[in-house]
């Protein structure tokens, strides 16, 4: 099958970088409305806006890892698991303050049931 208008090599050339910084612009608008509810608790919050650090410090590494090892992040693994380690930090802090939202709310309902 060819199709001319979305072949992969054409696809392939294409620059990702404007789609990342757009990319930032729902998930800036994201955090901003995250802030002003209750409903997210605050540990989660951090990680969400740890997420950013995760984001800069990728940049950063993939850097270094260009400039020091004329190599792709990915092909850096010491560099590469660093900045997944952000990540890691980031989601290990979203899914605590979500796990004890819930467990405060099961003991709110273990109290109001006795």
């Amino acid at each position: 099958m060819n199709i001319s208008i979305l072949s992969l090599e054409s696809i392939a050339r294409v620059d990702p970088s404007p789609f990342f910084i757009f990319s930032l612009i729902p998930y800036l608008v994201f955090l901003r409305y995250a802030g002003k509810t209750k409903s997210i608790p605050k540990i989660s919050l951090l990680g969400f806006k740890l997420t950013l650090l995760f984001v800069f410090m990728t940049i950063v590494f993939a850097i270094i890892s260009l400039i020091y090892f004329g190599e792709e992040l990915t092909n850096v693994d010491v560099l590469h698991g660093l900045a997944e380690s952000f990540l890691t930090i980031s989601d290990a802090l979203v899914v605590y303050g979500f796990v004890l939202m819930l467990q405060s709310a099961r003991s709110k309902t273990e109290v109001n049931n006795s």
